[in-house]
């Protein structure tokens, strides 16, 4: 069995490769073709109350390969100076059940969420959406910033995190990386959002922060960093304002507390759900129906995204 590290994974697997394959998964997903089971979470009986195991199974057909996403989430970790999510991706071949690789999963995790945000921002955001918000500066603020200008052609960037010295790390590290992008550092949520065109959340918080006086017209939500029924990120009334769009209808109406939440409250409905990603790739819905609209991406993270990267991973390293 081969054993793939992070450091393999990030130089066999570039964003704009990740964007390709999810683009493939998610139309694979939608005909049928690929099929993942309900994924497992446990909230570990620590004391923290917020520690997660998880376990995320995908099967990708006969001749090809399936396995198993397993993983941890504890989002205190950066306080040990360790990633908030770490795990190990299995990958068994298809015609005989054998393992034939262990793949690092916070790598692959790192990257594939990135790339199906920036997937999502190019079927959902304006063609012209030139500035990003990116609200949490931990590891998905890394990727989300590198996948999003694989998509749209971005100028500013404006960075919130309630941690000043963290966020001002990130600014300083990210300068130095994209040294044409105008980093502006925002000490609040409101200065942060009122002017992007597209904003990225990415935080663990239990509780919603974001809400439609903060986001202009036109404007495009990735909200990514929450998933359980009793987190979440965007207030109510967001999510009833905006064209809502999510990664799978089943995971999302198990799982995402951005979609529960609301609808316990009797301020959305099912039909608030206009769209999957899958029905977006395969053409089999429109996406943005006018200029002024906000939409947003509630995604949860789905096992078959995983599973598909860790397949393309190991066939491109085996070669």
């Amino acid at each position: 069995m081969q054993i793939i590290d992070s450091h393999k994974v990030i130089t066999h697997f570039s964003f704009t490769e990740a964007i390709n394959v999810m683009e493939q998964c998610f139309k694979d997903f939608q005909v049928g073709k690929i099929s993942q089971e309900k994924r497992m979470v446990q909230q570990l009986p620590d004391g923290e109350e917020q520690n997660i195991f998880a376990m995320m199974p995908a099967y990708l057909g006969r001749n090809r390969y399936f396995g198993s996403k397993i993983i941890t989430a504890f989002p205190s970790n950066h306080k040990q100076k360790l990633p908030s999510h770490l795990g190990e991706i299995i990958l068994f071949d298809s015609k005989n059940g054998q393992p034939v690789a262990m793949i690092d999963a916070n790598a692959v995790t790192w990257i594939r969420t990135a790339a199906v945000s920036a997937l999502a921002t190019d079927y959902l955001a304006k063609p012209s959406a030139d500035t990003l918000t990116l609200i949490g500066t931990g590891q998905q603020a890394v990727s989300h910033l590198a996948a999003i200008t694989c998509v749209r052609k971005i100028h500013r960037v404006y960075v919130y995190d309630l941690d000043e010295t963290r966020r001002k790390q990130f600014i300083l590290e990210q300068q130095t990386n994209y040294p044409k992008l105008r980093f502006i550092d925002c000490s609040t949520l409101a200065e942060a959002t009122i002017e992007a065109d597209i904003i990225c959340t990415l935080t663990p918080s239990k509780y919603a922060f974001l809400s439609k006086k903060e986001v202009k017209s036109g404007a495009h939500i990735n909200a990514i960093g929450t998933f359980t029924p009793d987190t979440r990120e965007l207030t109510s009334n967001l999510m009833a304002s905006g064209q809502l769009y999510v990664d799978d209808y089943q995971a999302v109406k198990r799982e995402s507390g951005d979609y529960l939440i609301p609808l316990s409250e009797g301020k959305i409905d099912q039909t608030n759900i206009l769209g999957s990603l899958g029905e977006l790739v395969t053409y089999q819905k429109t996406g943005r129906t006018e200029e002024r609209v906000i939409t947003i991406f509630d995604a949860v993270g789905l096992a078959v995204e995983d599973l598909c990267c860790a397949e393309y991973i190991y066939q491109k390293v085996k070669e």
